[in-house]
């Protein structure tokens, strides 16, 4: 389980010191996600749990007449998210909690989400709270990760440390919207309609360059549910378990890339 607190600190700290890690992770996930999202021109749109703003940075350079904003719990990722979007005047990123998010006059045609929307402590309150901020008829899109077990970056990593953290789950967390019919139950209680499930498959990049292993030791040492694991270890015990994870990459790695297999839910629906 990830918190609310832990992304306002550490976390959310970590993921903007790494944010071009975790952009280059999902960037086959993000294509596929701005195919499904298409144009939004002469539109207000919202980017949940925005992070360090990729997609909607983006969404704003290929559609120069919306508006966008990006809402995230974490100071530190929308200080990153604000930074990178100087250039950019449609698009712009405040601290909030989309799940009580109350924005005026900014009503949203479209909701839109990376991976940002499994970390809601009350999720059917948080997207009912989505549907009454947007226009009648708004369109929501975002992924997700599918089960633990069809992500093996995650599920053999979880054997390999003994990290439960990993295992598919409701709790707030990275595999708390893997089963399609809990996430529909959620939609429909919220107020969403039509609620479609398309299942995409993506390479999930940790390592490249010319040390691709020792570039996906450093992201799983400051990415994800095995991080935490991995400071609350030191000296000896530290050197074992990142030995061991070294070894398990080496078997994934091809050439200058090691890469897996990325499993993940774009959800559709509309208001």
């Amino acid at each position: 389980m990830t918190t609310g607190s832990e992304w306002r600190e550490q976390v959310g700290r970590s993921w903007a010191d790494n944010y071009r890690l975790t952009d280059r992770a999902f960037s086959g996930l993000t294509e596929r996600l701005l195919g499904r999202i298409g144009g939004c021109d002469g539109q207000s749109a919202l980017d949940i749990g925005c992070g360090a703003g990729e997609l909607s940075l983006a969404l704003g350079r290929g559609n120069p007449d919306a508006r966008i904003i990006g809402v995230d719990v974490s100071p530190d990722l929308v200080a990153a998210a604000r930074q990178r979007a100087e250039s950019l005047d449609n698009v712009d990123f405040l601290e909030a909690d989309a799940a009580h998010w109350r924005p005026g006059e900014f009503t949203p045609d479209l909701l839109i989400s990376r991976h940002g929307v499994m970390f809601f402590d009350v999720p059917v309150m948080a997207f009912a709270n989505l549907r009454q901020i947007s226009r009648p008829g708004a369109r929501l899109v975002f992924s997700c990760f599918r089960s633990a077990a069809l992500n093996p970056w995650a599920s053999e990593l979880a054997s390999l440390l003994d990290l439960p953290q990993f295992a598919d789950s409701i709790a707030p967390g990275p595999f708390a919207f893997a089963d399609h019919d809990y996430v529909r139950g959620i939609l429909d209680n919220a107020g969403w309609r039509d609620a479609a499930f398309d299942p995409v498959d993506f390479a999930y990049v940790v390592g490249a360059g010319e040390d691709p292993v020792s570039d996906a030791l450093h992201f799983f040492g400051r990415i994800g549910p095995a991080a935490p694991a991995l400071r609350q270890l030191d000296g000896q015990a530290r050197k074992t378990a990142e030995g061991w994870i070294r070894d398990w990459l080496e078997e994934h790695r091809s050439g200058n890339l090691v890469a897996f297999p990325g499993a993940a839910w774009i959800v559709s629906a509309a208001a």
